[in-house]
């Protein structure tokens, strides 16, 4: 089955509340049209393995293309009833989840069949990816530990339009609450009591004041932000405040962080952490470098390493160990959008990237 047919069908499935539909479609598919070892965990990943395990010198590298078959809640105009609305046209596909990213995954898949892999050769597809990497986390829980991965987010038109390229970093977010503490009291007499507005605003602007870290990776400046998102506090006009919580926004880069917690110095103030997804850095530079020449090998344009602004899978593929890098069919700005929509023709040059870096390592 060729990438196009595969990825209308994945595409045509409804994953946004219940991805066991989905997995049911890769699973079948991979059983069918390949001779691998296929095999599904208990919070729905699918998995197939092939390739050599080992070599006259001990145990061979594996490789992994890793993707998700979970998408976001569609916009109304995507749906029909409880079916996904599938358009092509000019040469792309229109649906909920083409360009993130079961288009990709669907390469991925075909990549996977048609490779005669240099080494151990694993396609793996998450669920739960777009709620914080639920499938990802299993799978390493349980032991899913490839010594590389490429991730098959977007990384097309980053260096140049229509041109994919290959990104070897990218931001975490890590999410938290300030929660300030203080006493009630009167207005008419606001000695009574501690407003908790008063030492949560003290614990914006230290947050305000704090460095943002930045590292240099392939040329590029990735730098961290922090932001202040929301802040609510206060039952009633003639009331000090007993409690006021803000919310943060952060952006994380691999290595330093922004030293938050000191905000938990201020007194009545406790800061909690809400969600953390970690960032992401290629360190084997030999590797980065054999997927750029398969993607310049499968295209016309000049690819080059890039970084990602946003997290993904590979951040806890990353902490985990393995090497990854991301390249996929999605340009920015495609994402979770009304008029989401991947370009085939790209499609097709992914599947021949993975199926070159497949066949290329290890060297």
């Amino acid at each position: 089955m060729p990438v196009r047919e595969l990825t209308r069908e994945l595409v045509s499935i409804p994953s946004h509340e219940d991805e066991t539909a989905a997995g049911d479609v890769l699973e079948g598919w991979l059983r069918r049209e390949t001779d691998a070892e296929v095999w599904r965990d208990a919070v729905g990943n699918v998995f197939a393995r092939k390739g050599r395990r080992t070599t006259d010198d001990g145990e061979c590298e594996t490789l992994a293309l890793v993707g998700h078959h979970d998408v976001v809640a569609p916009d109304p105009v995507q749906l029909e009833g409880e079916a996904y609305v599938l358009e092509e046209r000019d040469g792309r596909l229109y649906g909920r989840g083409a360009a993130d990213m079961k288009g990709s995954l669907a390469a991925a898949a075909v990549a996977f069949r048609d490779a005669a892999p240099a080494g151990e050769l694993v396609f793996a597809s998450f669920v739960g990816e777009e709620v914080g990497g639920v499938g990802a986390r299993h799978a390493i829980e349980e032991g899913f530990a490839p010594d590389y991965a490429i991730v098959g987010e977007g990384s097309t038109g980053y260096s140049s339009s229509g041109t994919t390229d290959v990104a070897v970093a990218h931001k975490g977010r890590r999410g938290s609450t300030i929660t300030a503490h203080g006493t009630a009291a009167h207005a008419s007499e606001p000695g009574a009591g501690e407003n908790a507005i008063y030492r949560a605003t003290a614990a914006v602007d230290l947050v305000r004041e704090l460095e943002r870290p930045a590292v240099e990776v392939a040329g590029e400046l990735l730098e961290g932000s922090v932001v202040v998102t929301g802040i609510e506090g206060g039952s009633a006009m003639n009331v000090v405040p007993d409690r006021c919580t803000v919310t943060i926004d952060e952006r994380t880069v691999p290595g330093e962080r922004a030293p938050l917690e000191r905000v938990a110095d201020l007194e009545g103030v406790e800061w909690t952490v809400d969600q953390d997804l970690p960032p992401m850095r290629c360190e084997d530079e030999t590797f980065a470098e054999t997927v750029l020449e398969g993607a310049d090998a499968a295209q016309t344009g000049t690819p080059e390493l890039v970084t990602k602004p946003h997290a993904t899978d590979a951040g806890w593929l990353a902490r985990a160990g393995t090497e990854c890098v991301i390249c996929g069919a999605a340009e920015p700005g495609e994402a979770h959008t009304a008029a989401e929509s991947v370009s085939l023709e790209v499609l097709e040059r992914c599947e021949a990237i993975y199926r070159e870096a497949a066949e290329r390592w290890p060297r």
